[in-house]
C-alpha cells in the first residue's frame, strides 16, 4: 500500500482487509454502517481495465463514488482537490492499489480523479456511487467534467 502527497478533504481511503482460505479470498468493499447515510450507493458497476489504460481524470458536480480495487492487478489512483472553498484546494494524491493493497476510496464532488492499470493483467474496478448514473430513468446530463481530452489541462495521468 502506498500513498504521496498529503490528504484531501473529504476523501476517504479504506485499505481492505483480505481474507483469504484454500478457496480463494474475498474483501469487504461496502458496509453502511462505515459511512455516513449520504453517501450510500444508489447503483454499482463494474469496469475492467486493460494494462497500461487510464481512465479519467474526470470531476462530478454533485455525485460521490465509491471505488473499489481488490484485483487482479494494480492501478495508479490521481486526484486532486479542485474546490476552491476546501482547506486542501490544490492538494494532490498519488495512490496504488490492487491486488496487493486492496481499497476502497471515497471520492467527493469536485475533486478531480482518474486511474490507470499499472500491471500486466486485466485490472478490475468496482464503483458504488451515491447517485444514478444519468439519473432516474437515465434522462438527465451526465455529471462529469472531463479531462482527459483538454491538451491544456494540468489534471493528467501521466505527469
Amino acid at each position: 500500500m502506498s500513498t504521496i502527497g498529503d490528504g484531501i478533504d473529504g476523501v476517504l481511503v479504506r485499505w481492505l482487509e483480505r481474507h483469504e482460505d484454500p478457496r480463494g479470498w474475498l474483501v469487504q468493499i461496502f458496509r453502511s454502517d462505515e459511512l455516513p447515510a449520504d453517501l450510500g450507493p444508489q447503483m454499482a458497476y463494474v469496469s475492467v481495465t486493460r494494462p497500461g489504460v487510464g481512465r479519467g481524470p474526470h470531476e462530478h458536480q454533485s455525485q460521490t463514488d465509491m471505488f473499489c480495487f481488490a484485483g487482479p492487478g494494480t492501478f495508479e489512483i490521481r486526484l486532486w482537490d479542485n474546490r476552491p472553498i476546501s482547506a486542501s484546494y490544490g492538494r494532490r494524491m498519488i495512490l496504488r492499489a490492487g491486488a496487493a493493497a486492496p481499497a476502497a476510496i471515497v471520492i467527493p464532488p469536485g475533486v478531480v480523479h482518474g486511474y490507470r492499470n499499472v500491471d500486466s493483467v486485466d485490472a478490475l474496478v468496482v464503483n458504488l456511487p451515491n447517485r444514478l448514473y444519468r439519473g432516474q430513468g437515465s434522462r438527465e446530463p451526465v455529471d462529469e467534467i472531463r479531462y482527459e481530452d483538454d491538451p491544456a489541462s494540468t489534471f493528467r495521468l501521466d505527469g
